[in-house]
């Protein structure tokens, strides 16, 4: 009969512990890093989807006044602080399946979530009350994202700590994850809306039956990639739950987590990275189309906005193990910050400068935001070494829901942005914004990103703990924990 690590005896019908190779695995290599990348193809098929083409939709498809699709996109996050946290932990305190404690998840959620996000984009009530039309749009948007979302992306995030112990290669997980994330955005963004919109005398249109099919279409890509995930990844670590009475509860897991300087300076440098980085997005339009009046240099420029991510790909594992996860953060951060800084004293009105030095910023962000994942598993480590226990999906759904915040803040920071410095809204009219706009559009492109960025920087130099060395270190005295309790089995 083996033992946990108080030395209570555990039923024989226990999965073995931590660390335990009662089954054995085959080696990490290439086949898992490229299985993880496809389980974020699943996510964006349909994340990439929503967050696209979800206010258009219920905009110009739907009839539904913008002011209530914001006001459902904000209080979702509220709610998604309650059902992220909720999943992590009910994934936390389950028993691990046959195939791990993380991949099931795979196979339970992947076709309700495909089904959710096809219903959220089908105009069966196009014709229907003002009422209806809301409540549709309500129920399946929290049916796809606050419930069916959240229970297959909260465990397919926390996977990565059990796939490997091993920082190296835990950091080519986090690199393959946001290959797969790019691509994703790369082909929803530049495929779909050649499908999706039509020209109707003379006017481009949003077509609601086209939207259904390529949900339709994207939620049977989704589940193929899932398919492809479980397929291909191998759970190397099992992690069963302590029996509860030697778990901690809930309030006191959450006050650890709290006190983790490792997970909440994490939060702290992502969420401004991650504000900072969607600002640049939205604002992009309005700088290419008003300040340097070519909207259609916009392709162009979101081309050179991801292609840093791609030149990543292949040295940032191998970086971040010679030199530490946050230090190739905090030199990115850095090379970032200054290239905003330039591009905001130069004020260039040559779009091509313009161009390469936002080439340079995102290749700055690119350098963390390509690990992002890969400190998560570190963080998890952390706590396990302070705690006792892991809390992977806990600790991997309280981070979610931080993101999913930042992006609520950095839309509305836009909008609210541009209201400040007067722009006026066209609506259809051609209207000449005064100088004095078309200065705050550039500032708000240049500075406002630069001064996000270097409050990232600053926390992750000063609040975020975890070094290359401490990460070694923790590393090391987790493999020798799971080894006694291996060898005590």
């Amino acid at each position: 009969m083996s033992t946990n690590h108080t030395g209570t005896p555990l039923p024989s019908v226990s999965p073995p512990p931590v660390g335990s190779t009662a089954v054995a695995k085959r080696p990490f290599s290439l086949r898992d890093k490229i299985g993880y990348m496809f389980g974020d193809f699943g996510n964006d098929f349909t994340f990439i989807l929503q967050s696209t083409f979800f206010l258009i939709f219920y905009t110009n498809v739907m009839g539904i006044s913008a002011a209530h699709v914001g006001t459902l996109l904000f209080a979702a996050r509220i709610l998604d602080a309650f059902t992220d946290i909720g999943s992590g932990r009910l994934v936390d305190t389950l028993r691990p399946g046959r195939s791990g404690r993380f991949k099931p998840w795979l196979l339970r959620i992947m076709i309700p979530v495909a089904g959710a996000s096809f219903l959220m984009f089908s105009p069966f009530l196009q014709d229907g009350s003002y009422g209806m039309r809301l409540a549709w749009m309500v129920v399946t948007y929290v049916l796809w994202g606050s419930v069916f979302y959240t229970l297959i992306n909260i465990p397919y995030g926390s996977m990565a700590s059990v796939i490997s112990n091993k920082a190296g290669e835990r950091a080519s997980l986090s690199v393959f994850r946001s290959l797969g994330a790019t691509l994703a955005n790369l082909a929803i963004s530049v495929v779909l809306p050649l499908i999706v919109f039509v020209q109707i005398d003379g006017q481009s249109e949003l077509s609601g039956t086209r939207m259904m099919l390529a949900a339709a279409g994207c939620g049977v890509l989704a589940i193929v990639c899932y398919l492809m995930c479980f397929a291909n990844v191998e759970e190397r670590i099992t992690t069963p739950p302590k029996p509860k009475e030697e778990r901690m509860g809930f309030a006191k897991t959450m006050g650890t987590l709290v006190t983790n300087r490792a997970l909440t300076g994490m939060i702290a440098s992502s969420l401004f990275m991650l504000v900072a980085f969607m600002t640049l997005g939205t604002i992009m339009p309005f700088l290419f189309n008003e300040y340097f009046n070519d909207g259609q240099l916009l392709s162009a420029v979101n081309f050179v906005g991801l292609a840093p991510t791609l030149l990543m790909v292949p040295v940032a594992a191998r970086l971040a193990g010679a030199v530490g996860k946050k230090e190739i953060g905090m030199v990115g951060l850095l090379l970032a910050v200054v290239a905003g800084l330039v591009l905001f004293v130069v004020r260039t009105d040559s779009p091509y400068f313009f161009m390469f030095g936002y080439a340079v910023l995102m290749l700055g962000v690119a350098c963390l935001n390509i690990l992002i994942w890969a400190f998560i598993t570190d963080v998890i480590d952390f706590q396990e070494t302070r705690t006792g226990e892991r809390n992977d999906a806990t600790v991997y759904a309280t981070y979610s829901w931080a993101r999913k915040l930042g992006q609520a803040v950095a839309g509305g920071l836009t909008g609210w942005a541009l209201t400040w410095i007067g722009y006026v809204s066209t609506a259809g009219e051609h209207i000449i914004q005064t100088d004095q706009v078309l200065d705050g559009i550039y500032s708000l492109a240049t500075l406002l990103p630069a001064l996000l960025l270097l409050v990232s920087l600053l926390a992750l130099i000063f609040w975020y703990p975890l070094s290359k060395k401490r990460v070694d270190e923790n590393v090391a005295t987790l493999a020798a924990k799971h080894e006694s309790q291996s060898s005590h089995s």
